[in-house]
């Protein structure tokens, strides 16, 4: 008789900018999306645990910069939080893997851009509209060998 293997499932979170991003992935693959304009203070534990019902979770991924402070500092206490009570793991992303190597929102008009494998702070003078989208594979999405935030604060 073939045993039967558990199916997988990992959640990727996108909290550095609005609206906050949550994709459920079944064997790399996207199956579930969740989105909100709340405030990651607000809405994301909730969602958390929304999917942690419903899904048999074995990793958790975030992007771990850069972008907001107050989000990343959040996030990353929440999810560090659910690796040690629930042992599940949690994983750090460039949060320029998700929205194809655009500039972020850092404060004001300034923004990180990623110079080869350099962050920086640059200045528009016209705001830049990105957006950040859940891949529909996640099998080859880069993650960072640290899990910790990623905090690039700009010159002020």
């Amino acid at each position: 008789m073939q045993k039967v293997l558990p199916k997988r499932y990992e959640l990727l979170v996108i909290s550095i900018s609005s609206p906050l991003l949550l994709g459920v992935y079944e064997e790399d693959r996207l199956i579930d999306t969740i989105s909100s304009e709340l405030k990651t203070s607000e809405i994301l534990l909730p969602l958390i645990k929304e999917c942690l019902d419903k899904y048999d979770i074995s990793r958790i991924i975030y992007t771990r910069g850069p972008g907001s402070y107050m989000a990343i500092k959040l996030t990353y206490i929440m999810l560090k939080t659910i690796e040690i009570v629930k042992g599940i793991q949690c994983a750090g992303c460039s949060g320029f893997a998700l929205n194809g190597g655009e500039p972020i929102k850092a404060v004001g008009n300034l923004y990180f851009i990623k110079e080869k494998e350099t962050i920086i702070t640059k200045k528009f003078e016209q705001a830049i509209n990105v957006k950040f989208t859940l891949p529909q594979s996640i099998q080859d999405l880069e993650l960072d060998e640290e899990s910790t935030p990623e905090y690039i604060l700009p010159a002020v």
